[in-house]
């Protein structure tokens, strides 16, 4: 699939999930229904891009769900779907991985999760990763975590920040430089 037919899908999807969201927050079961029957697979195949084979997958997608369903209340139908929910997503992952990280410990420091398949070098990652963002800029926090970790593009970035796409791109750079240079610095120590 070309660039231009992946943003035209993604477009067709936000405007119908946007709609489909909308319905089930006026009480519209089927809408809700349908929502759900949907984005069941898009959050697998997402979280399969951005944390690769996570053997409690379905765990993660079933809190996704959850948390959508949650929080369906506080989103704004004169905003864009993708971003909220995707974030939704990430959270919840992450909150997963945590909740493995802090029930390995009390089995033991060292020990790999043989439960779920990810190590401890997996979770440092991760977690290292957080620490590293939590050094950006809030600016360049939101254009690494919206391209990076939600896969939007710069265009869409651009949209749904109000700001022009050169400066998404110079914000997502600047991130990703100042990510690299601490990571370097960190490896050095």
């Amino acid at each position: 699939m070309s660039s231009s037919e992946q943003l035209a899908s993604r477009e067709k999807d936000e405007q119908r999930w946007s709609a489909l969201m909308k319905q089930s927050q006026a009480g519209n079961v089927a809408a809700y229904n349908q929502l759900l029957s949907e984005i069941g697979s898009v959050i697998e195949a997402y979280l399969r891009v951005h944390f690769g084979q996570l053997t409690m997958l379905e765990e993660c997608v079933q809190e996704s769900l959850l948390a959508l369903h949650h929080a369906r209340h506080t989103y704004d139908p004169k905003r864009a779907f993708r971003p909220w929910f995707f974030t939704l997503v990430h959270h919840k992952t992450i909150d997963v991985l945590r909740r493995c990280e802090t029930a390995n410990r009390v089995i033991s420091d060292y020990a790999e999760f043989d439960h779920t398949g990810i190590s401890d070098v997996d979770l440092d990652r991760v977690i290292d990763g957080e620490r590293l963002m939590k050094q950006l800029s809030e600016e360049q926090r939101q254009a690494v975590e919206l391209t990076k970790y939600l896969g939007m593009t710069t265009i869409e970035v651009s949209n749904l920040l109000g700001v022009r796409e050169s400066t998404v791109k110079a914000r997502l750079r600047r991130g990703l430089h100042h990510i690299k240079k601490q990571w370097q610095e960190a490896l050095h120590q």
